[in-house]
């Protein structure tokens, strides 16, 4: 069975002065300060996460 496959997620803007549905995304995503960054699974809820705050996070896959 193949490895599933991952996303490398960073915060490179602030969610400061954005709506409080992106800042709340920003957060469930795991990701607290600017530059940090987090790993998920590549599963079609993160990708749609990753979409609405795209002008944020920059994405990786792994």
């Amino acid at each position: 069975m193949a490895a599933a496959k991952a996303l490398k997620v960073t915060l490179k803007r602030s969610p400061i002065g954005y709506a409080w549905r992106q800042k709340a995304t920003v957060r469930a995503l795991g990701l607290r300060k600017l530059n940090s960054v987090v790993e998920h699974k590549d599963t079609s809820q993160i990708r749609g996460m990753i979409a609405k705050v795209k002008h944020l996070v920059e994405v990786e896959e792994l």
